[in-house]
């Protein structure tokens, strides 16, 4: 039953990607048509964050979701407000850069995206990729190289706007996972709120700019009917919003790291359909470039697959192979200390890390037997189960975190209920 589930869920994430893929291809289509003769990316910005606010109140209510959890406001000025100024931004950026250069070169840039996702998460969080992860990224920066080197239409402005689009996208994908599991919030109310939060943030900003840039624009009623280029901008909202839709939805499935490879995968329908339609000039070196990118991407995708199945088959490795020097374990009164959860007639030394389970099992059997080994007509429990002799022996043992010192020098026949020990708490482990 878990296996079926799991396949299913594995179905429903690349239908969900495909239809993402054919719904983000056309809205850089339409928006590149839409910006060619409506020079504004930030009007076009705060369309689709209206478009974001509009679509979503009807659509939250028609699928139940539950209104936003009780957020601190310190919570809100640390994450929430600074995702919402990062996804006014990171549009704003994504729209320059797509008015500025093709649509084929400025998602090749944005295949950059693991790239951007392995030195944040390793900034932020201090994760350490494999080898083989760090060779993969090569392919992807040397294919983006020989695009921008060979693109007839390169643009320094629309270069530095798809790197910084791709690196604040980068970010959002981080924190908007965090959000989603600090606060239990819904992933398309965080969308909904997100866009509210921008729109309201950035309204002031854009009448005082482009508003008023589009007002005294005497050409903008001349270089495309207004009825299209109105139509245009509601198509063009109304895209933007189904494509987060479904981002937000697969973020919501898989990790941020996941979801970058995601995201980079889908340039290639995004570069195919628009080099297709746009039918923007190219070379075939630069069209070697855009592939060599994608190949990165692929074997970026393989190596972090591989990682992952080396973490997995790490945590399964069994208790019984992790030896060390400090054993976690009852001292006997003849010197030795038989660990708990070994055999009585084992006296071999045993570590686990901290917090690893074996403390809580250790734990438990002391519990069992009271925080100090019990006597009974002079045998303690621990020794009761032992009945062999042992030799003289000079031991010192110190049980981390237990205080448990035994230093004995002693003959003895445990069996007979001679007993000299020394020993300190154990109710600690």
């Amino acid at each position: 039953m878990a296996e079926k589930e799991q396949g299913n869920l594995i179905v429903r994430i690349l239908l969900l990607c495909i239809v993402w893929y054919l719904v983000s291809s056309s809205n850089n289509v339409v928006g590149k048509t839409l910006l060619n003769e409506f020079p504004y990316p930030m009007t076009v910005t705060m369309v689709q964050l209206l478009s974001i606010t509009v679509y979503s109140s009807p659509m939250l209510r028609w699928m139940g979701v539950r209104k936003r959890s009780d957020i601190s406001w310190g919570y809100y000025k640390k994450i929430i407000l600074p995702l919402a100024f990062g996804k006014f931004i990171s549009s704003v950026f994504s729209h320059v850069s797509i008015w500025r250069v093709p649509v084929s070169y400025a998602h090749t840039v944005k295949a950059t995206m693991p790239l951007f996702t392995v030195v944040l998460a390793r900034v932020i969080f201090g994760e350490k990729q494999t080898t083989k992860v760090y060779i993969s990224l090569v392919p992807i920066i040397m294919g983006v190289a020989i695009a921008t080197i060979t693109e007839l239409s390169f643009d320094m402005l629309g270069l530095v706007a798809a790197l910084v689009a791709t690196c604040g996208f980068s970010l959002q994908n981080i924190f908007s996972k965090k959000v989603l599991t600090d606060t239990g919030l819904h992933h398309l109310r965080l969308l909904h709120l997100l866009g509210y939060l921008a729109l309201i943030m950035f309204t002031p900003f854009w009448i005082f700019t482009e508003g008023y840039s589009i007002l005294n624009d005497k050409l903008v009623l001349v270089r495309r009917d207004p009825s299209d280029t109105a139509m245009l901008l509601i198509l063009d909202g109304f895209l933007n919003w189904l494509q987060n839709f479904i981002a937000f939805t697969i973020l919501n499935y898989v990790t941020p790291l996941t979801y970058a490879v995601a995201n980079a995968t889908k340039r290639i329908s995004v570069i195919t359909i628009s080099l297709l339609l746009l039918r923007n000039p190219i070379t075939l070196t630069n069209v070697v470039g855009m592939f060599l990118a994608v190949i990165g991407v692929l074997g970026y995708n393989k190596a972090k697959y591989d990682a992952n199945q080396l973490k997995k088959k790490a945590a399964l490795i069994p208790l019984s192979s992790v030896m060390s020097g400090k054993p976690l374990a009852f001292p006997t009164g003849n010197g030795t200390a038989i660990p708990i959860y070994a055999s009585p007639y084992e006296v071999h030394p045993l570590q686990v890390p901290p917090f690893h389970p074996a403390y809580v099992f250790n734990h438990l059997n002391a519990n069992r037997g009271g925080p100090y080994p019990r006597m009974h007509e002079g045998v303690t429990g621990v020794s009761r189960e032992n009945h062999k002799s042992v030799s003289q022996t000079n031991i010192l043992r110190d049980v981390q975190n237990g205080d448990i010192s035994s230093s004995v020098n002693v003959n003895g026949d445990i069996s007979n209920g001679h007993v000299n020990r020394s020993y300190g708490r154990i109710d600690s482990l």
